[in-house]
């Protein structure tokens, strides 16, 4: 499978990541790397990074986790986030990397997807600073349908 093609693709799908200057860095089998720039557009009133922004960087490499999983029949499904949740563990300064996974195995998701019609899980995200420091954590939950299949837009 060719992630890197993947990746691109993702970035140049989704403008509102290239307009917060979000690089997805790495996309594997339900793994997805995102760095948030140290942009001072990006900075709250106490200059750290905004809440939204990380928030954002950590939907969009769930998303990337996700579409990892998918690799095999990306063409085919439609994902959709359904609810996230976000912990904010210590202020953000400076290039935040969002790291996400997703613990289920491709293989029964992509199974799962065949038998029942839709398939729903929860992706794991981690955003670090460059010190290493958990800064925040975010969960998401997806479900993913058949492209074209009633509910899936």
């Amino acid at each position: 499978m060719d992630f890197e093609a993947i990746r691109g693709g993702l970035e140049r799908a989704v403008p509102f990541s290239a307009h917060l200057g979000l690089r997805i860095a790495e996309v594997g089998p339900g793994h997805g790397v995102v760095v948030l720039p140290d942009d001072g557009r990006l900075r709250n009133y106490t200059r750290t990074q905004h809440a939204a922004a990380l928030f954002a960087a950590g939907q969009v490499a769930a998303g990337a986790a996700c579409v990892g999983a998918f690799a095999e029949t990306i063409a085919d499904i439609q994902p959709l986030a359904t609810r996230a949740s976000i912990e904010y563990h210590h202020v953000a300064r400076g290039e935040i990397v969002a790291t996400a996974s997703v613990t289920e195995n491709a293989e029964g998701l992509v199974a799962r997807l065949r038998d029942e019609g839709a398939v729903g899980f929860p992706a794991h995200v981690e955003l670090r600073d460059r010190a290493d420091r958990l800064v925040a954590q975010l969960a998401v939950d997806w479900r993913v349908t058949p492209r074209g299949a009633a509910g899936s837009s």
